[in-house]
């Protein structure tokens, strides 16, 4: 389906969605919010796809939540915000459990709702220009986004009340240090770096990292007993996929695996 404001490539087994609203700083607005669950879907959805990348067009990833859109609406800016945190939080959600590898590319400012799409990653890399923000506090806010949940377990609860009382605006090389993200890299080498990153994540082991994700993510929230049981049914499933069968055989030969997705 065409785009206004996002834009969805694909090359090869990598989907790679920007956000394109540039002259605003990507800030989320409804259409932007709708077109993103949207895309999320139709990759989430395309068996081709086996890397998703999600990034922003021009000097920022995103500014968060369209302010002068909440200024512009405060008549029903309930009804508004209650429809932009839908399709925000159905994309986060989605991203973060699909079976596919999600790689952010953040490339400056990721402030309020864009923080919180920078956590839906499953890898992070940013610019070195990259700065990080919740800023909800300035507007009288209290977070959305999912950042109320992974801040806690990514940085502590502790850190994550500064973020959000002090407004406090973390460097790329801060951010690293605090566990926010995975890699930062010169501005002038994102680009490559993402795309070299996302090609190897696209030819790998899809169906065993789509499992792995799942264990991590129940992790949080299981006994280590009931996590090692989901650990033995998972491996053990793997064992019956074409990638495994490749993966130990290719091992065995001491040659470079070949794997399908399957």
């Amino acid at each position: 389906m065409p785009y206004q404001s996002i834009l969805l490539e694909r090359a090869g087994s990598v989907a790679t969605i920007t956000l394109n609203r540039p002259d605003a700083y990507n800030a989320l607005t409804l259409p932007l919010a709708r077109e993103l669950f949207q895309a999320v879907l139709e990759v989430d959805e395309d068996p081709a796809v086996r890397c998703v990348v999600l990034t922003g067009a021009g000097k920022a990833f995103c500014g968060g939540g369209d302010v002068k859109d909440f200024a512009d609406s405060l008549p029903r800016v309930g009804i508004l915000l209650k429809e932009l945190t839908t399709f925000i939080h159905g994309a986060v959600s989605r991203l973060t459990r699909s079976p596919k590898p999600v790689l952010v590319a953040v490339n400056g400012v990721a402030a309020g709702g864009g923080l919180s799409l920078a956590l839906s990653g499953d890898l992070v890399v940013a610019a070195e220009s990259a700065r990080f923000t919740m800023a909800y506090s300035k507007i009288a806010a209290p977070p959305d986004g999912s950042s109320s949940y992974f801040l806690p377990r990514l940085i502590g609860l502790r850190r994550a009340l500064e973020l959000y009382l002090t407004n406090r605006v973390l460097s790329a090389r801060e951010a690293l240090e605090w566990g926010l993200v995975t890699k930062v890299v010169p501005d002038a080498e994102l680009r490559a770096s993402v795309t070299g990153l996302a090609g190897e994540l696209g030819q790998g082991p899809t169906l065993a990292i789509a499992a792995a994700k799942r264990l991590f993510h129940q992790s949080t929230h299981e006994s280590l007993e009931t996590q090692m049981e989901l650990e033995s049914q998972a491996i053990a499933a793997a064992g019956h996929t074409e990638d495994f069968r490749e993966g130990v055989t290719a091992f065995a030969a001491k040659r470079t695996p070949a794997f399908k997705g399957r």
